[in-house]
């Protein structure tokens, strides 16, 4: 069947329990909406949130559900209210799929933080299938240059890194420090290091000191060692956080110097023990953030290709989506996985 056509159907992987391997579902998506676009799926990333959501792991999956939200294809639909995209365009969706559009958040053009914002695999499927829709403000154009078998990475882990970097004003002579060297944190590496910041990568283990500076690290710092951190005590202007692990948090902040921010991206899974007296006196602070709205992504996009930042991926067919997972649970994956729908 053509890419062209139009589907009844939809057909992709569901998960259908907790930790149960996918399994085929095809499903009836409805009319398409006047603001939705229907995209035919190339490439799709697998996140640790799908896993984190094929497991049930935050309580909020309803089975069967089809997960991947890291999608780039073409577009073969536009509702009649749709805008700035054509037929034939190739664009990427990621966590989130739609918003409200009037609200003040997204009226400021914060379209994440809004209150009735639509995840892409949360109470809808997603894009491990041949068919994705979106509302179209969500459907990011690629530019030219960047390769579309690569860059699904970037609408949710590449989104989530690079956000805080406009958010807070990230200065090229700042010196910044990523804890955790994996799908989130390799990325981070590598737009920091562009972004001609001092970056230091902290990491359980020196293994992965070789591999740190070939992402972009100019320092690596081992988590474990405390002689090692305190002599980088009161450095950093920014502490990026993609590690989704409880770590030493007193150690890390107190690497921050004055009006240093310790930033979330990465979801640990322990309350953070903070006493007030760690920040006050130098003014230090403690945030987290989601993925970045649609212009911060075509934004980033841009940045991409300007300096041909790309997720270092390995590719699996969608047919062995499960093989693909398994490789994820077993924490192989260097350091991002791309599943080829046309396999």
């Amino acid at each position: 069947m053509s890419n062209n056509a139009e589907l009844a159907t939809f057909t992709g992987w569901a998960a259908t329990a907790p930790k149960a391997p996918l399994e085929p579902l095809s499903y009836d998506p409805g009319p398409l909406g006047a603001e939705e676009v229907e995209i035919a799926v190339e490439y799709c990333g697998i996140c640790h949130s799908d896993q984190s959501m094929i497991d049930n792991e935050w309580g909020n999956a309803r089975y069967p559900f089809i997960p991947g939200h890291e999608v780039v294809g073409t577009i073969v639909r536009l509702g009649e209210q749709a805008r700035g995209l054509k037929l034939g365009q190739r664009v990427g969706i990621g966590w989130y799929k739609g918003s409200c559009m009037h609200c003040g958040s997204c009226m400021e053009g914060s379209h994440q933080l809004c209150r009735s914002v639509k995840p892409t695999i949360v109470g809808s499927h997603g894009g491990f299938a041949d068919r994705l829709r979106s509302h179209w403000a969500w459907a990011v154009p690629l530019p030219d240059g960047l390769d579309p078998a690569l860059v699904g990475p970037l609408f949710c882990a590449g989104s989530t890194v690079f956000s805080p970097l406009l958010e807070f004003d990230i200065k090229p002579t700042d010196r910044v420090g990523v804890v955790g060297i994996g799908g989130l944190g390799h990325l981070a590496l590598r737009f920091l290091n562009a972004w001609g910041c001092e970056v230091t990568a902290f990491t359980s283990s020196l293994n992965k000191q070789d591999e740190a500076r070939r992402l972009g690290a100019h320092k690596v710092v081992a988590s474990t060692d405390s002689a090692a951190m305190k002599a980088i005590a009161g450095t950093l202007d920014f502490l990026l956080v993609t590690a989704s692990a409880d770590l030493d948090w007193q150690a890390l902040i107190a690497t921050l110097r004055g009006k240093g921010r310790l930033h979330f991206v990465g979801i640990v899974p322990s309350a953070i023990p903070v006493h007030v007296f760690n920040l006050i006196p130098q003014q230090k602070s403690l945030s987290g953030s989601p993925v970045g709205s649609p212009s911060t992504m075509a934004t980033m996009l841009e940045f991409c290709a300007r300096h041909q930042i790309l997720p270092q991926v390995e590719q699996f067919p969608m047919s062995q989506v499960n093989a693909a997972i398994d490789h994820l649970r077993s924490g192989k994956a260097r350091y991002r996985v791309v599943l080829d729908a046309s396999k």
